[in-house]
């Protein structure tokens, strides 16, 4: 086949709305997408400078381009649905759930069944779902059943074989379960009359079933028929209970299908909620694995159309976050406040706890996967160059200037490497100056550094704001550093993250994982140089202490330091073992002070 070069492929594309194709060098499928205008999307991908990776190997690949012209962009999304679908191209979002979902089948027959089933069968039955779980079936079958007696059996009940008394009642029938159509002890009326009520109770309507048992009921009471207008009226709460529970908006809301969209770097999760008369009566999340990149209202709108197909939907209005394009015919609302407004919210709620089980799975099944989306987060959200792998944070300690020291926490792929921790001494400054403190120790540990051949972290923390950041920095600098290591400050009292010459602080999302684990890092830090400053204050105490007892100099200190470790042993030891390092006549001198 011959090649017809790039430029000229983009030349002779229309300005129309449709769907494009890219094609490999082994005429490979890679992307299928839509546009409004053909000409300037394709021409995109060869101008722009491409953020993400995928997109800049994707273009590389593109030998040939193939597109289809259509009259709307209502109908290129759908063209550009069924492609993907067709021929799943490496390069198109991920649609992660094909499993085959259950359904409620009203049986076209005389006296029609209702069941469960995960199979459809195109032979006139009615088919209400597909549901998101069997749980919701039963669930809803059972408060069916509950109400209105219906057969289970198999049986051809046509006229002829009921008149000539072909079958006869089962123990359903004795339990109360089913009326006895097999022997005509209940009427075909009477029993459309319950499936026509039934229709309306699976799509949510409760409506028509509460007024008829009303009505039964005060009859049954007005002919003194108490114990039947008691079983009518148990019914009545049953159905009362039901939509109490399953009402959970504005009764007046109804065949209304909600969308939300939250997403990461890796991955985005739209919840879908189908209303009728206040209430839900489907509620599934769908996981979409991005690609290339995708924003959310590319994303939202493929689900959008995805699910409502999937699930059969005839809704007419959706409520969205954010505008998008959809099927003509449909109406769209943007909540901003009321009940439509919070269902909007509960339907984020829904997607945000979808994600977070996801995540509470992968740390378990797929620890990797679980690292490496974070560290594509906190390159995302810190706007850094690269992952950052190995992150380590600085921290001073001191109190009113006394035993001034430093602390350098590790953490690598998210986790602390507690065996790489450092505590410095600070030699250089004197008095309470935790610029100057903070420039001495980044200087002296990344000389050391470099000095060792040792791998420099992609990621420097400093606590603290400007000052602190800034000190920092000057140390950077001497070293040949600056812009080799990413490096910010973080401010305590209200999280704000300070970049190099940026006077106006970043703020993420309290709840963000790459807030939780840089809280975690100045956390540990401040931890790890606390422990080292209150030893360092104590072996200092204990120094003095012993000097001023009468016999006692710098080399008794030194050895009693030596064996014992620290000076809380010395306090807690024994006559017996500190004699045994500076002989009886000065254990009973060390002793006798501390007791």
């Amino acid at each position: 086949m011959l090649q017809i070069p790039i430029n000229v492929q983009l030349s002779s594309l229309p300005n129309s709305p449709g769907v494009y194709q890219f094609y490999d060098s082994s005429d490979t499928i890679l992307y299928v997408g839509k546009a409004k205008n053909l000409k300037k999307r394709v021409s995109s991908y060869f101008t722009k400078n491409h953020e993400y990776g995928k997109t800049r190997v994707l273009v590389k690949k593109i030998v040939r381009i193939k597109h289809i012209v259509v009259p709307t962009e209502s109908d290129a999304l759908l063209l550009e649905n069924n492609l993907i679908k067709e021929y799943r191209p490496r390069y198109n979002v991920l649609l992660k759930d094909d499993k085959s979902y259950p359904w409620l089948c009203l049986k076209k027959e005389r006296f029609p069944r209702l069941f469960p089933t995960r199979r459809i069968i195109k032979d006139g039955s009615e088919y209400y779902g597909p549901y998101t779980s069997m749980k919701t079936v039963r669930t809803l079958l059972d408060l069916i059943k509950s109400v209105y007696p219906l057969r289970t059996c198999n049986y051809d009940l046509s006229e002829s074989k009921i008149n000539d008394g072909k079958y006869k009642v089962c123990l359903e029938y004795h339990l109360g379960n089913c009326k006895g159509p097999c022997e005509g002890l209940q009427t075909l009326g009477e029993y459309e009359r319950q499936i026509d009520d039934i229709r309306e109770i699976i799509k949510g309507n409760f409506k028509s079933s509460l007024s008829y048992f009303k009505t039964q009921m005060k009859s049954l009471a007005g002919e003194m028929k108490f114990e039947e207008a008691q079983q009518i009226k148990d019914k009545i709460d049953i159905l009362e209970n039901y939509q109490v529970k399953s009402t959970i908006v504005n009764p007046k809301i109804s065949n209304v299908d909600v969308f939300s969209i939250i997403s990461d770097n890796a991955f985005a999760y739209v919840n879908f909620l189908q209303l009728s008369h206040g209430s839900i009566v489907r509620s599934h999340t769908m996981e979409i694995k991005k690609k290339l990149d995708e924003d959310d209202g590319e994303l939202l709108q493929l689900a959008i159309f995805e699910i409502r197909q999937r699930f059969n939907s005839t809704s007419r209005e959706l409520y969205l976050p954010f505008k998008v394009m959809v099927d003509q015919g449909l109406k769209v609302t943007i909540p901003k406040l009321g009940d439509k407004k919070r269902i909007l919210e509960l339907s984020e709620r829904n997607a945000k706890f979808y994600r977070q089980e996801r995540f509470n799975q992968i740390k378990i099944i797929d620890p990797d996967r679980h690292t490496n989306r974070i560290m594509a987060q906190m390159k995302k959200d810190l706007r850094l160059s690269a992952e950052p792998r190995h992150i380590e944070c600085f921290d001073n300690s001191n109190i009113q200037g006394t035993n001034p020291v430093a602390a350098c926490v590790v953490f690598k792929d998210g986790k602390p490497s507690k065996k790489e921790y450092r505590h410095f001494n600070i030699k250089t400054v004197t008095g309470p100056d935790d610029f100057a403190s903070m420039e001495e120790v980044v200087f002296r540990r990344y000389r050391r550094l470099l000095e060792e051949g040792e791998p420099l972290p992609q990621l420097i923390i400093i606590d603290g704001g400007k000052g602190q950041l800034s000190s920092a920095l000057k140390s950077l600098d001497i070293l040949d550093l600056r812009g080799k290591i990413a490096i910010v400050g973080i401010a305590k009292r209200l999280e704000e993250i300070y970049f190099p010459e940026d006077p106006i602080p970043l703020y993420l999302d309290k709840k963000s994982e790459s807030l939780k684990i840089i809280q975690q890092l100045r956390n540990e830090a401040h931890r790890f140089g606390i422990t080292f400053h209150r030893n360092k204050r104590s072996k200092a105490a204990i120094n003095s202490e012993l000097e001023q007892i009468e016999g006692v100099g710098e080399k008794t200190v030194r050895d009693l330091l030596k064996n014992f470790k620290s000076a809380k042993r010395i306090k807690e030891a024994s006559l017996d073992n500190l004699s045994q390092v500076v002989g009886m006549s000065k254990a009973k001198k060390i002793y006798e002070s501390f007791h």
